[in-house]
């Protein structure tokens, strides 16, 4: 079933592919080296991550704190941007603003899971400066972080749910009552979390029939990607970019 396009965000042809923080397989995560990697590919569709320094500048960044992936430590939100910018992932590649990536990829869209309640407004504050509403889809795990996204934005910012609103398509999807927020477009979801299956026919039917794109993340398996293209997902977030994209051109779908 092709569910119905509610944002201009998801005005592409399915599956989308999504390069999960640029693709993280060469060590090389949320970087400008990376993210360049994934466009050259062929990627349109890039998932990363945002947090804000202690001056409030935005950063495409996983991790609260540098200690896990550059030569740097530290949290985020407890230094400036002058210190910050110093920090190199894997002793060589430096952070990128997200501000730069919206300049220097103009054709690429961006699934930004906002990883800290600080980086909210300077990110909503961003997207407007630079009107880039139709390329962006807003995530967190926090349903409070993405439903106050919308309410300050309005239905020009696409959002995905979040874990409480995951939760509720599921009991949807087994026929049981659960409240939804109406806004969101997409629901971006793991295939199993803690063991329990999340994403299955049910799940797929019963956010298609809420006019819902399926995400699940992160698919590394080959023969896993295909399983879950079967099933109907409208997308698949990889760190293994090169094999997700020649499964798709096997079946045709690669755009």
């Amino acid at each position: 079933m092709t569910t119905r396009v509610r944002h201009p965000y998801l005005d592409h042809p399915t599956p989308l592919a999504f390069a999960h923080r640029g693709g993280t397989a060469d060590g090389l995560e949320n970087t400008m080296a990376a993210f360049r990697r994934s466009v050259d590919l062929g990627y349109r569709y890039i998932e990363t991550d945002v947090h804000a320094t202690a001056d409030g500048t935005l950063v495409a960044f996983h991790d609260t704190t540098l200690d896990r992936v550059t030569d740097a430590a530290g949290r985020i939100a407890d230094l400036l941007w002058s210190d910050v910018r110093h920090a190199r992932v894997a002793g060589r590649e430096p952070l990128p603003l997200f501000e730069e990536l919206l300049e220097t990829f103009p054709d690429v869209r961006w699934n930004v899971d906002v990883k800290a309640e600080s980086a909210l407004l300077p990110l909503l504050d961003l997207i407007g400066r630079t009107d880039a509403w139709d390329r962006i889809c807003v995530g967190s795990f926090s349903e409070a972080r993405v439903a106050r996204a919308q309410s300050l934005a309005g239905p020009r910012l696409a959002t995905s749910y979040g874990t409480r609103g995951v939760l509720g398509l599921r009991l949807r999807s087994l026929g049981l009552p659960a409240a939804l927020r109406p806004s969101a477009v997409c629901a971006q979801v793991p295939v199993a979390q803690s063991g329990i299956p999340v994403v299955d026919r049910r799940f797929v039917r019963a956010a298609h029939a809420r006019g819902l794109q399926v995400h699940v993340w992160t698919v590394n398996d080959r023969e896993q990607m295909g399983e879950l293209l079967d099933l109907g997902v409208d997308g698949i977030m990889t760190d293994h970019i090169e094999t997700l994209r020649d499964v798709l051109k096997d079946r045709g779908s690669w755009t």
